[in-house]
């Protein structure tokens, strides 16, 4: 959403908003000139005055005004008005859509790029805006948004059991993905290096770009076998569009990582790690790739579980990857609260201390959220590497440590 008002701001129009509580978020919004409403918005504020009112899919719109989109369906204006590349996705989004962006930037496409994370080369901003015909978006398959977007190139990066509160199983997840790449034309360019969709699609680019994992992992400055894949994606989409190899080699080679995407925040007296995690094999990807980049360091990690029902939903798959989490120490804190997409009873149900128990680990504990800096100073001695890990208001905790 963020995203989405600098791009209205961009092209001149004046942008107002609301969120429930201020954030990072919201205060570089202020700073660029957005008016922001903090709390419950008034259905009153909503009046004609506004050309376009849109709306996060995450919220329960109850009243009805002609001028109106949902997010999914204002980004899919935008795709039929460029040559869209969509990335999608369970994991990996993020960064396969940062890696792909600055490929293209180097190659002199100058696109104009929605992201679901801030880069540094977008000045700390997860919007671009290019005077290209090139579009590069991030393709969210919660609530089936991106069945809103019609792009000439979809990446599919893997496909797993996540947003099962919407879902409901694996096998409508994977019917989504299959409908969204429908909505290429007969001329679109399908990447899935996996062939979770399509086996048989570019099945020898994929070859190509497999032979180039060595040469990737020798390159890459951000860890860990999913950022390979995600290079492999992004360079697989460079090869479709005819940017030679060796821009996107020296692309690849400079990325530096991106917001929250195992952003390494200081090295002393320890490393201290902000990871955006919220899904175990995103939790179990981060932790891989400590353990690689630090095979003999004291690594811990405080997570904040985001969403009730979502750990609900992937409650057994949390408990498979804690217990065999390649780090020495896990705190487990509050579930995160996520407005407008819990289910009051689920609430009841589940709990961080439930999880600890099921993990029955001694190197996994349930902490409160005010106990953690506490705890953590008191030990500080111990820890080498420390990963604050979740998609939540845990980067707080990050600013609180610094």
């Amino acid at each position: 959403m963020s995203a989405l008002a600098q791009y209205y701001l961009t092209k001149g129009h004046a942008v107002s908003g609301s969120d429930l509580v201020s954030s990072e978020i919201t205060e570089a919004l202020k700073n660029k000139g957005v008016k922001i409403y903090i709390g419950k918005e008034n259905p009153q504020n909503l009046t004609k005055k506004f050309d376009l009112i849109i709306y996060s899919p995450a919220v329960n719109v109850g009243h009805r005004v002609s001028n109106i989109l949902s997010y999914p369906e204002a980004i899919g204006e935008l795709t039929k008005k460029h040559f869209t590349i969509a990335v999608s996705g369970t994991s990996g989004k993020s960064t396969t859509t940062a890696m792909l962006s600055l490929i293209l930037i180097k190659a002199g496409f100058d696109p104009t790029v929605i992201i679901g994370t801030k880069l540094k080369e977008f000045g700390d901003s997860n919007c671009r805006i290019g005077k290209s015909k090139y579009l590069v978006i991030e393709a969210d398959e919660h609530f089936a948004s991106f069945l809103s977007y019609w792009p000439k190139l979809i990446i599919i990066t893997n496909i797993e059991p996540d947003h099962l509160d919407y879902y409901k199983n694996f096998r409508n997840i994977k019917k989504a993905f299959k409908k969204f790449v429908s909505h290429l034309p007969k001329d679109g360019i399908l990447i899935d290096l996996f062939g979770f969709v399509n086996p048989t699609n570019l099945l020898g680019l994929r070859n190509r770009t497999n032979s180039n994992r060595k040469r990737i992992k020798k390159i890459l400055r951000v860890p860990g076998e999913h950022n390979i894949s995600n290079a492999l994606a992004a360079l697989a989409a460079a090869r479709a569009l005819k940017i030679p190899d060796k821009i996107s080699f020296k692309a690849l080679g400079e990325y530096n990582g991106a917001w929250r995407r195992f952003e390494i925040i200081q090295t002393k007296p320890f490393i201290l790690i902000s990871d955006y995690g919220h899904n175990p094999a995103k939790a179990m990807a981060a932790f891989e790739a400590a353990r690689e980049k630090w095979p003999k360091k004291e690594i811990w990690c405080v997570y904040q579980p985001h969403q009730y029902q979502r750990t609900h939903y992937l409650f057994n798959d949390f408990v498979k990857i804690f217990r065999k989490a390649p780090v020495d120490k896990i705190i487990i804190t509050d579930i995160y609260d996520v407005a407008g997409r819990e289910e009051r009873m689920v609430q009841k149900e589940i709990s961080s201390q439930k999880l600890v128990k099921a993990i029955n680990r001694k190197n996994v504990i349930y902490l409160p959220d005010k106990e953690v800096p506490l705890f953590l100073k008191n030990n500080i001695g111990r820890i080498e590497v420390l990963i604050i890990m979740g998609a939540g208001d845990i980067y707080k905790l990050v600013e609180e440590i610094k």
